[in-house]
């Protein structure tokens, strides 16, 4: 392997999960259709559910106050003539009034929460705000996520106006005078934030063009190789022990940050929720890619001139000789097709090869099923080749000699 070589390909190596991260941030963090469907179903996720009842309860009950209404209603019925003892025991009902106005606004948010209108909501503001991850990424925008300083918090105002409003339907007149309060819950808060922000940027400037970059350079490595197959195989085995690298990376993050969570985060829950689904589609790629690139490095193994490949490849060849010769004992004949197929065998397996990593490449966002999907129907088509290339070598059976002496 020549210098030139070995560089491009480490280079390669290097910016594989780094290729990752662009296509992460520029074509799913940013796009308002992905970002939505990726957040909807935090609408319904246990942890989100129970955070946002507890915050949505927390400022209701910041605006009722059982012993000033106890109070309140007290000096009234005293002003008309209840007993000064009477009225101080009436006082003394403050308390439970708060365990009375708790458990139903309790009951109220979490009818809310539960209900298709917490859905419709959560949807709409996402879809309304879809640049809510760039606020996050980005500092930038305004909206129901919002990014002040180190803290991205989310705005449940209108989930706190819709349970006011239903606990005055409900009968409890004293919600009607509930005045406006801190309506936000805090998503995440991190020192960190400003880089983040900043490699964020970074990242989306670089786009879709450093995936591009990172497959020439590896393509330009593996042809300028003194033993191509064999830099073909280090190639993919780096990207895919690169790609691991991140995985692990990735879950030490996680497990950093949900164990050094301020004290602003109102439920480490439902910040591991938000972690989670904001990083599911970088996960997906990154076991994608990893998977991927053992594919291929095995591949381009079982291609090779060892001892171990010529094995595989021979066995594989006296197979199809084997049901080449069956089928045609049973009447099973490929003709010109058979014999044209055995002579050009590599360019078309090469060809099928060149379709597949085209499909591949052209595919939206591939997963390890779709990898697993293109192997089995490369394998598929490889059989039909190796099949009619052994009826090519085989020949076709011939019929009984003509007599040609009319005897």
């Amino acid at each position: 392997m020549s210098t030139v070589s070995a560089v491009l390909i480490t280079l390669t190596c290097i910016l594989v999960p780094v290729s990752l991260l662009t296509v992460w941030v520029h074509d799913i963090v940013l796009d308002t259709d992905r970002y939505v469907s990726t957040m909807a179903p935090l609408a319904t996720n246990p942890a989100i559910e129970d955070a946002a009842v507890d915050r949505i309860t927390q400022a209701v009950d910041v605006k009722v106050n059982g012993n000033e209404v106890t109070s309140d209603i007290a000096d009234w019925l005293q002003s008309q003539g209840l007993p000064p003892k009477a009225a101080a025991g009436i006082k003394t009902l403050g308390p439970k009034l708060d365990e009375a106005v708790d458990s139903v606004v309790d009951k109220a948010a979490t009818r809310f929460v539960q209900s298709d209108r917490f859905e419709t909501i959560w949807v709409d503001a996402n879809r309304g705000v879809h640049n809510a991850v760039v606020q996050v990424l980005t500092g930038h925008g305004r909206g129901a996520v919002e990014v002040n300083g180190d803290t991205v918090t989310l705005n449940v105002g209108t989930a706190v106006d819709t349970v006011k409003q239903d606990l005055v339907d409900a009968g409890l007149s004293p919600a009607e005078k509930i005045p406006d309060v801190n309506k936000t819950l805090v998503l995440f808060q991190s020192d960190k934030l400003a880089k983040i922000r900043g490699l964020a940027h970074a990242l989306d400037v670089i786009g879709n063009w450093l995936p591009v970059l990172t497959v020439l350079l590896g393509a330009i490595g593996v042809l300028l190789a003194r033993r191509r197959r064999r830099a073909l195989v280090t190639t993919a085995l780096g990207a895919a022990g690169a790609c691991l690298v991140l995985a692990i990376g990735l879950v030490l993050i996680r497990r950093y940050y949900l164990d050094h969570l301020p004290a602003q985060v109102q439920s480490p829950a439902a910040a591991a929720a938000v972690f989670d689904t904001l990083l599911r589609f970088l996960r997906v790629s990154i076991r994608t890619v990893l998977v991927l690139g053992v594919v291929v490095a095995i591949g381009a193994y079982l291609s090779g001139p060892g001892r171990l490949p010529r094995a595989v490849r021979g066995r594989a060849d006296r197979t199809a000789d084997s049901a080449a010769r069956w089928g045609g004992a049973h009447g099973v004949h490929t003709g010109r097709v058979g014999t044209w197929t055995a002579k050009y065998r590599q360019w078309l397996t090469l060809g099928v090869l060149l379709v597949l990593a085209l499909v591949l490449a052209l595919w939206s966002y591939p997963t390890v099923l779709t990898v697993l999907l293109l192997v089995l129907i490369l394998l598929a088509m490889l059989a039909v080749l190796a099949l009619l290339a052994a009826t090519g070598r085989t020949g076709e059976p011939t019929g009984p000699t003509e007599r040609v002496d009319g005897k």
